[in-house]
């Protein structure tokens, strides 16, 4: 299990420097695959040993070898992210072909939280595939979180998605704008993946932790309170809570 943990963390943290592409060019409607890499000051291609995740931005101090232009702090902080997030993953639901299901999971919250917090928005081509994969994986090898030994199943991964696409559809209505389509989509793409269950609870944290930064930046850093916050990151909390808690937090609230 330990070798197994090191090797997702590795493979975590490479798949988090391909995010990073993700996460810039998705918005801009750039091509993911083409072209490599390159410093967004002088444009010089970025070779492969200057692309090592982490430990070529401690090598180069931060710095592009070419230009000597900062490189910003976001890079490597993806890249360890999304590896202690495979670690994690691995440790908590063990070894099987749930793996990689799960992996993208929660690189695709990721790329959707850093998206969000840049453009205030939660690109299509991640959370429309993300509900069809959820469904088709739900009766097959998607384990339910709140559930020990169980498979989430197809009609609960059908009901999430309703329970998450509808709920957030009446709060855009009713909100008048506060709540954008992005996040309908994003809870029924969630729902897909933990039902139901994991729908009630990653709004329940996703809206906590909201409001208290709400209230936190209101108080201290004068915001207003029509000033907009996006959402996203806060539902990618909430769902990773429920991913990895929900059991727990289920057995706490009912014992017995």
């Amino acid at each position: 299990m330990t070798l197994a943990a090191i090797i997702s963390l590795v493979f975590g943290l490479i798949i988090g420097s391909f995010l990073n592409v993700c996460i810039y060019r998705i918005p801009r409607e750039l091509s993911i695959v083409s072209p490599a890499s390159s410093c967004p000051n002088c444009k010089t291609p970025i070779r492969a040993w200057d692309n090592i995740p982490v430990i070529s931005y401690l090598i180069l101090a931060g710095k592009c070898r070419k230009c000597g232009e900062k490189i910003s702090l976001r890079y490597p902080s993806v890249e360890l992210l999304n590896g202690l997030m495979y670690a994690a993953v691995l440790y908590h639901f063990g070894l099987g072909w749930h793996l990689p299901l799960l992996f993208a999971l929660v690189s695709s919250l990721i790329v959707i939280t850093f998206i969000d917090l840049d453009f205030q928005i939660i690109p299509d081509v991640i959370t429309l595939p993300g509900m069809i994969i959820g469904l088709a994986a739900s009766h097959f090898i998607m384990p339910d979180p709140f559930a020990t030994y169980s498979l989430l199943g197809f009609v609960n991964s059908v009901i999430g998605l309703l329970a998450g696409g509808v709920t957030f559809y009446l709060i855009a209505i009713l909100s008048r704008g506060g709540m954008g389509g992005g996040d309908v989509k994003m809870m029924a793409m969630v729902g897909s993946f933990m039902g139901w269950k994991g729908v009630f609870l990653t709004t329940l944290v996703g809206s906590l932790t909201g409001s208290l930064i709400g209230i936190g930046l209101i108080i201290f850093k004068g915001k207003g309170r029509k000033t907009k916050i996006p959402f996203g990151p806060f539902l990618a909390l909430g769902s990773l809570v429920a991913l990895f808690f929900g059991c727990m937090i289920v057995d706490w609230y009912f014992p017995g």
